[in-house]
């Protein structure tokens, strides 16, 4: 069920977006230099790795000057990426990582290996489902980077702060998975973004 709902709601929204995907794509080309979509190894179900999609917002090789956001106005994010992340646009294109069966609408927010390499074996756990855009850490860590922009160490504000109570968050979703937790989530995703 939860399949055949992710199927239909992701080929429905690619459908319908689609001229924003074009717009989108064109602002991007048109503001910095290259590429539209931002391709990131993260690791989903089974603890296997694959492929997340994203709109680029940063300058090219910004992730290596590091794999975290810190602040509201990292000095990497381009004029209309900031755009695009204020309203959580970039994360638009993870629709067809849905449509092609690497992740869910609702689920553990997928992380890169760096971070999952230090999970204990509890928090291993949650590697089981698959991941999804949005969760409970999702709305609760609406704006992880502008905490993050107040730490003075903020890989280390990450891990042993906020990665811990994001993989709480992500047992209490497995918990109580079921159509009406995803539809109650994604209902508050969207007004979160629309009325942020």
């Amino acid at each position: 069920m939860k399949r055949l709902f992710d199927i239909i709601c992701s080929l429905t929204g690619v459908i319908i977006l689609l001229p924003f995907f074009i717009i989108i794509s064109l602002l991007i080309l048109f503001t910095s230099k290259g590429g539209i979509f931002y391709l990131q190894k993260r690791v989903g179900q089974n603890n296997q790795d694959f492929t997340i999609y994203k709109f680029r917002t940063m300058r090219t090789s910004s992730d290596k000057k590091g794999l975290l956001t810190v602040g509201g106005r990292d000095s990497r994010i381009t004029g209309v990426g900031y755009f695009l992340r204020k309203y959580k646009l970039d994360e638009l294109p993870q629709l067809f990582n849905v449509l092609f069966g690497s992740m869910s609408l609702v689920g553990p927010r997928p992380e890169v290996r760096k971070y999952v390499d230090l999970y204990n074996e509890e928090q291993r756990k949650i590697l089981l489902v698959k991941p999804g855009i949005t969760d409970y850490a999702s709305l609760e860590y609406f704006s992880e980077n502008e905490l993050l922009g107040k730490s003075s160490n903020p890989e280390e504000t990450y891990i042993n702060e906020i990665m811990p109570a994001k993989l709480e968050l992500n047992k209490r979703y497995i918990s109580e998975a079921g159509l009406i937790t995803d539809l109650k989530i994604i209902g508050r995703t969207l007004s979160r973004i629309l009325f942020s």
